[in-house]
């Protein structure tokens, strides 16, 4: 296989030469790389402790020295410890000048940026499988991690250290392209900053993140940096979105391609995917769902902006697998799970299954996460009472928030006179899902796709929808 995990990459500098610009030390040791998480530190890591989402980094320094660090950068009072300790006001701004100094190998990567509410990782994998397929050696980083590593980042674009990290790795192993998830998050926080992203891949935009940004404008516009930045010579920009204007305004002076459903000459829904023609071509796409039609014109024009010929792009798209747990069916049985947990890709999923099993009904199980947007969850209810013919709520990822109370915004958006499940356990949920499941319906477990484990107040436990549902399935 052609994606490689390089997370694991190292060099070697000397700290003069590592804070050269940022200020003098008179410590001299050796450094093999920088890092913001103390439990990814490695052997011969400076540790950067700074302010994380709900701890400073000071109180990880032990760890960080257990697992090998050998100095530690801080933004805020002496400290004493085991290891040199230099001290650097406003030390947060110096990241994008750390991670070049420690990577510089990382700006020699091409890279195709993906950004938007939902699709960001279809599209993502849809390429980065197209260039394996032309023989192609790429890198790809999003929420389902890096590469094929099994380090999963906690979020969808990594911090800027792991991220120059990871391409540094890659331009050792000769990798010249890497495909990357950007999230309005990511943008923000200036986690790309100076990166070599040199196509721009707008998808969608719907309501997400406003526990973040505030409001929809803000998080449009937060987005829509990507397009600007001085690196992007092409957008690839999706022209049935309501917001496509915003973006081509951003994206002004670049090359643009936009797509569209449109772009297939005949479109034909099978119980499998869809039958359809494009340029010639007539071939099955095998997912469910016209979003996912978008996702594949969307890598489609990627390509083809990257310098590929129709004629070599167009005979493998029947050939593309659908990331995991996105619109992702259990082995031959009407169950599939998928990680939409917005309002418009609830929406859509549950279309999409009335589209294609036109004759049978929709079981829906699924919850909304805690500390996160609170607006889209009685938006998301009224969607799903709409659609669905039958309803079980469970939980999301709760983490610091009440489950009950998290339900309870979910049933505002809920017509009394529907017909409610409420089973908090989602294992229990899941599995009383499938064991009740009639023959003429469909059951879709939205909201978790990939993840692994469920996050609450006090602990994280083990908890994947997809083995729960393989293991019932299997033994029923």
């Amino acid at each position: 296989m052609s994606l490689v995990n390089s997370i694991r990459y190292n060099t070697h500098m000397n700290i003069k030469q590592l804070l050269h610009n940022i200020t003098s030390t008179e410590f001299n040791f050796t450094v093999k790389g920088v890092c913001l998480n103390s439990q990814h530190i490695q052997d011969g890591d400076v540790f950067i402790a700074l302010q994380g989402q709900s701890t400073h980094g000071i109180k990880h320094i032990n760890q960080a020295i257990e697992n090998g660090c050998v100095a530690v950068l801080i933004d805020s009072e002496d400290i004493e410890c085991r290891v040199p300790t230099i001290r650097i006001d406003d030390l947060e701004s110096y990241l994008p000048v750390l991670a070049k100094q420690m990577y510089a190998d990382a700006l020699n990567i091409e890279i195709i940026g993906i950004t938007g509410t939902n699709g960001k990782t279809s599209v993502a994998c849809f390429i980065s499988q197209l260039l394996t397929l032309l023989g192609v050696k790429n890198g790809l980083i999003g929420t389902l991690g890096i590469g094929q590593s099994e380090q999963h980042s906690q979020h969808t674009t990594p911090d800027i250290l792991t991220l120059y990290r990871t391409l540094a790795g890659y331009a050792k192993d000769d990798i010249k392209t890497a495909v990357l998830e950007v999230s309005s998050h990511g943008i923000d926080q200036n986690r790309i900053a100076g990166l070599n992203i040199t196509h721009a891949v707008f998808t969608n935009l719907t309501q997400d993140h406003l526990d973040y940004h505030q409001d929809l404008n803000t998080y449009q516009s937060t987005k829509a940096r990507l397009f600007s930045l001085a690196s992007v010579t092409t957008t690839i920009l999706n022209r049935d979105d309501k917001y496509y204007a915003n973006f081509l305004k951003a994206a002004k002076g670049k090359k643009n391609i936009n797509f569209g459903l449109e772009d297939f000459d005949d479109i034909r829904p099978t119980e499998q995917g869809f039958l359809v023609t494009l340029q010639s071509y007539v071939f099955e796409v095998p997912f469910l769902g016209e979003f996912n039609l978008l996702n594949v014109i969307a890598a489609f024009h990627t390509l083809k902006a990257l310098g590929f010929d129709n004629e070599k792009i167009i005979p493998l798209l029947h050939k593309l697998t659908p990331p995991l747990g996105r619109m992702q069916k259990i082995d031959n049985h009407l169950v599939w799970i998928d990680y939409a947990h917005t309002p418009d890709a609830i929406e859509n999923t549950i279309t999409s299954l009335q589209q294609h099993y036109p004759n049978f009904k929709i079981r829906l199980v699924f919850g909304c996460g805690g500390n996160r947007d609170q607006d889209k969850r009685a938006k998301m209810g009224k969607i799903v009472s709409k659609l669905a013919n039958t309803l079980i709520l469970t939980n999301d990822n709760p983490r610091n928030e009440n489950p009950r109370a998290i339900i309870d915004d979910i049933l505002n958006g809920i017509d009394d006179s529907y017909e409610v499940d409420i089973t908090l356990d989602r294992q229990l949920a899941i599995e009383t899902a499938i064991t009740t499941l009639g023959e003429n319906e469909c059951l879709l477990i939205a909201g978790k796709g990939h993840e692994t484990t469920q996050q609450f107040k006090d602990n994280i436990i083990d908890l994947n929808d997809i083995q729960i549902a393989q293991d019932i399935l299997k033994s029923s």
